[in-house]
Formats: structure tokens, C-alpha cells, sequence
């Protein structure tokens, strides 16, 4: 059968998407009309028990959800970063990261993220999140990577 351009309904794209929880440490300043907070900055604990930084999120979260989750923050703000190592400013995947707009919280909340894979520098790409819970400290940790 000859190639025929256009949509016949013989293949669907799908993404398939990974699903993990990252310890929330921090979000920046909502830009345009989004109120509250612009995006999660988001971590996992290493084996030796280092926060490291994973990335931001800020898909998902609708107008109610991001005034729960910002008066949430509220009472965690500190002015010291709870990271091992200051996050990179500059990534391939969205804005640099300006960290005079971004405000540190004690890492005790969960955000369940969906994310497409881990880039070639260590933060997620295609990140969407949820809120998830109050957490322990150091409950949440990378999962191995997968065989390629």
C-alpha cells in the first residue's frame, strides 16, 4: 500500500510519563497573571542524605490549588537555602532561575511530580505537579536511573 499524507487514525502519539514524589524547597515569583507563586523548586536526598536540587514545577497547578499550597509555604519560608548546592541559574529546558526572586522553605512538604526523563545535567524535564503532603524530612530519594 502507497504512503498517503494526512491523519488516518492508524497511529496515536502518547507520552509516557514518569511519576515521582520531590521534596519541595523553595518557589519563585509568579510572572503575568498567576497569583501566589510561579513555580516549585523542587529536591531529593541523595544516599549521603544531601537535599539536591531536581528542578521547577509549575504545570498542574490550578488558581485554588496554588493559594492552598502558597498559604501552606507561608509558615516555612527561611531565608536559608536548604540545598547542598545553589540550583543552576541557566537550563536548557525554561527561564534562568533568578534566585533574588525565590523564597527557601524547610524542606517538610511532597509534591507529586509528572515528568518525561532526567536530563544530561540532573534536573527533570517536562515537570508537572501536585501537592501531595507533609513529609518527614529525608523520605524522599532519587530512584535509580533507567537502563537505556
Amino acid at each position: 500500500m502507497p504512503y498517503s499524507p494526512g491523519n488516518r487514525g492508524l497511529w496515536l502519539k502518547v507520552k509516557c510519563l514518569n511519576r515521582e514524589e520531590f521534596v519541595v524547597v523553595g518557589w519563585t515569583d509568579p510572572e503575568g497573571s498567576r497569583p501566589r507563586l510561579g513555580a516549585l523548586l523542587l529536591a531529593y536526598y541523595d544516599p549521603d542524605n544531601r537535599l539536591i536540587y531536581a528542578g521547577r514545577a509549575g504545570t498542574g497547578i490550578d488558581h485554588a490549588e496554588l493559594e492552598r499550597l502558597w498559604r501552606r509555604l507561608q509558615p516555612l519560608a527561611t531565608s536559608k537555602m536548604p540545598l547542598d548546592m545553589p540550583p543552576p541559574r541557566d537550563s536548557r529546558f525554561g527561564s534562568p532561575l533568578t534566585l533574588s526572586r525565590v523564597h527557601w522553605v524547610r524542606p517538610e512538604l511532597v509534591a507529586e511530580v509528572k515528568y518525561l526523563t532526567w536530563t544530561e545535567d540532573n534536573l527533570l524535564q517536562s515537570r508537572a505537579a501536585r501537592y501531595r503532603r507533609h513529609i518527614p524530612q529525608r523520605c524522599v530519594g532519587r530512584p535509580p536511573p533507567l537502563p537505556h
